[in-house]
């Protein structure tokens, strides 16, 4: 029996979630995931899913590639997701959520989900995002850092006082106490420095290809505004909340300037959770790569019940707690 109660938000990784096999099990089990794998072959025309199923690693890894498997094997997940749902009475309901919301990347995947835009458009911004990205990466090199333990207002603060040494913003508010900066390498050590005389409890060095999310990404936003304003979006059909405002957002034209903005822009992922919350949601779905933003809801509120889909058993096991209630904390 269903369980009228929930309210149920679907979230979608970002960069960082790809590993070699990914997708694999959903291509081979699920007729709705493949068309999707078939079709983004076909729209690239190259072997995306050679790379993704077979590797290398290094390889899938470069943002160039990772991310264009990323939104492809999501919005597989996704599909997969919609369509089981939607062949039982019982189960339909969960084939349209309250709301989506994705990390980065993963807005572009929730948006398609919501109708904003078609997956070969998705699929075709997503690579020149990617590329574009990789390539300020190269020109302008940087660094990235998660701060743990300080507010928001004393990691600003701190990236204040370090800009003396270079570029250095906010790039994530993932969570509680968890804060991520980006920039130049310099800049980015002292504000790791000021952070610790802060209180921080800890800070720690990540291992990023550039620096995402930060001003050294100017050269990429102006790129890909560029490409935005070609495209064509329309209203969301379920709420879409939006990365650098942490709000629904549905005026096509504001959706484009945020995706052009979430480049060098914060990611308010926290900001974005808690409005769902206070909409009601109760229950997270994680479609695609991973249980990062899982782990990240768990903390932001431990009261939430948290599934995840990337293949086919973790697909029917959602559904079925979708259906009986269950929790998968």
């Amino acid at each position: 029996m269903v369980n009228h109660n929930r309210k149920v938000a679907v979230v979608f990784p970002g960069q960082g979630a790809q590993y070699v096999g990914m997708g694999k099990d959903l291509y081979e089990r699920c007729p709705e995931s493949r068309e999707v794998f078939e079709g983004a072959n076909r729209i690239l025309g190259s072997d995306l899913l050679r790379l993704m199923f077979e590797g290398p690693e290094e390889t899938l890894t470069r943002t160039a590639n990772s991310q264009p498997a990323i939104f492809v094997m999501s919005y597989a997940a996704w599909v997969a997701l919609k369509a089981r749902a939607e062949r039982s009475p019982a189960r339909a309901g969960w084939s349209q959520p309250e709301a989506f919301a994705g990390l980065s990347l993963g807005e572009y995947t929730a948006l398609v989900a919501a109708g904003a835009f078609s997956f070969e458009d998705g699929l075709r911004i997503v690579c020149k995002r990617g590329r574009y990205m990789e390539e300020a990466c190269e020109a302008r090199p940087g660094t990235m850092a998660s701060v743990i333990g300080l507010t928001m207002s004393q990691v600003r603060d701190v990236c204040d006082a370090a800009r003396a040494h270079g570029i250095v913003d906010v790039a994530n508010a993932n969570s509680p106490g968890q804060i991520v900066v980006s920039g130049e390498r310099e800049a980015v050590q002292e504000a790791c420095r000021l952070a610790k005389e802060h209180g921080a409890k800890a800070v720690i060095p990540l291992n990023v290809s550039g620096a995402f999310h930060s001003g050294l990404m100017k050269e990429a936003e102006r790129r890909l505004a560029a490409e935005l304003t070609q495209m064509d979006v329309s209203v969301p059909r379920v709420p879409v909340i939006a990365n650098v405002t942490g709000r629904e957002e549905s005026e096509p034209r504001e959706i484009i300037a945020n995706l052009a903005r979430q480049v060098t822009g914060s990611v308010l992922f926290q900001q974005s959770i808690e409005l769902l919350l206070g909409r009601g949601v109760n229950t997270f779905v994680e479609v695609g790569c991973g249980k990062v933003l899982q782990g990240l809801v768990k903390r932001i509120n431990p009261q939430t019940v948290r599934m995840g889909v990337e293949d086919m058993p973790s697909l029917e096991a959602t559904l079925h707690a979708l259906e009986e209630g269950k929790s998968e904390q």
